[in-house]
């Protein structure tokens, strides 16, 4: 969670000089999802993230210097520096890919896990949305396709209060998104967003379900993001009282506290492990802002899609 945490306070450092460019959405306040989430899969189980996905590639396993080289559009970047901040692919890893089309990844999922299933094994799809794509017609389809052929998914539902700058109350009357799940007779559960320990027992169950043979589940996390809805966002459509509450549920410190009062982290142990991460990152920005950006050769690779060995 503190690698991501510093990652995310170094990109929104790097946007504001300019250093990269575009639209970001930054997830700091919500790291306790991407990391319980991910701990609780498997290394081969595949992952599809959303327009806010960088905590979801790095919980997984990404390379800091490979993703921040993508963000900056560096050609040492996961895709070459083209896909930038919201089209991460970094299949190493097993983050299949990550879309800024708001419900479009769940039905990438969708068909990650009916590959999962025809290959299978025992390997599992899981797919981080938020609270927005769940009013979206895809995401019903996707639930009704997922139980009805008992795909091993794993739906993560982010639910952080708003669809952009829209609070839940406005774009729907269903209170717990997780009622959309129950309707097509699949297993729901809500957790605490913001603990850790919480996300990783509630996706873990999800999954060991969907390795015996009994379909999806879906995983509603409660949780908050800290900044706006991208950088930039002036965030006029909520209270300060608000921000200030739920940053006092920050998840990092919250674990904190967790590991602190169990005897397993001392002052000395907690600013060690964020100066660590935040070493790592500095090394990381450091080599991905000295790559090269992509020439004039690069403009149609990647462009189209070939069989092995074509």
């Amino acid at each position: 969670m503190w690698l991501i945490r510093a990652f995310e306070e170094k990109v929104s450092e790097m946007y504001a000089r300019g250093a990269v460019r575009g639209l970001i959405h930054l997830g700091i306040g919500q790291e306790a999802v991407a990391v319980g989430a991910c701990f609780a899969l498997e290394p081969d189980d595949l992952v599809v993230g959303g327009h806010r996905s960088h905590g979801h590639a790095l919980a997984r396993g990404a390379d800091p210097e490979r993703l921040l080289a993508e963000i900056a559009g560096r050609a040492s970047g996961y895709c070459g520096g083209k896909g930038g901040s919201m089209h991460i692919a970094a299949t190493d890893v097993g983050f299949i890919t990550a879309t800024g089309v708001v419900g479009g990844n769940v039905a990438l999922a969708l068909g990650a896990s009916l590959t999962a299933m025809s290959r299978g094994g025992g390997q599992v799809a899981a797919v981080f949305f938020g609270d927005g794509a769940a009013q979206t017609g895809v995401f019903h389809e996707c639930l009704n396709l997922a139980s009805l052929w008992r795909l091993p998914l794993v739906f993560v539902c982010e639910n952080n209060g708003y669809a952009e700058f829209t609070p839940l109350s406005a774009h729907t009357v269903v209170a717990e998104l997780s009622a959309h799940a129950r309707t097509y007779a699949m297993p729901t559960r809500a957790v605490d967003g913001n603990d850790v320990l919480a996300v990783r027992d509630g996706v873990r169950a999800a999954a060991a379900l969907a390795r015996e043979g009994a379909g999806p589940s879906f995983v509603e996390c409660i949780t908050y993001r800290l900044r706006g809805h991208y950088e930039g966002d002036p965030a006029k459509y909520r209270e300060l009282a608000e921000l200030a509450e739920w940053k006092e549920k920050d998840p990092v410190r919250r674990y904190e506290a967790v590991l602190a009062e169990r005897g397993a982290l001392g002052g000395e142990d907690r600013a060690r492990i964020e100066r660590r991460a935040r070493d790592r990152v500095e090394t990381a920005a450091s080599a991905a802002l000295a790559a090269p950006f992509p020439g004039p050769a690069d403009l149609m690779t990647d462009v189209l899609s070939r069989p092995a060995g074509a």
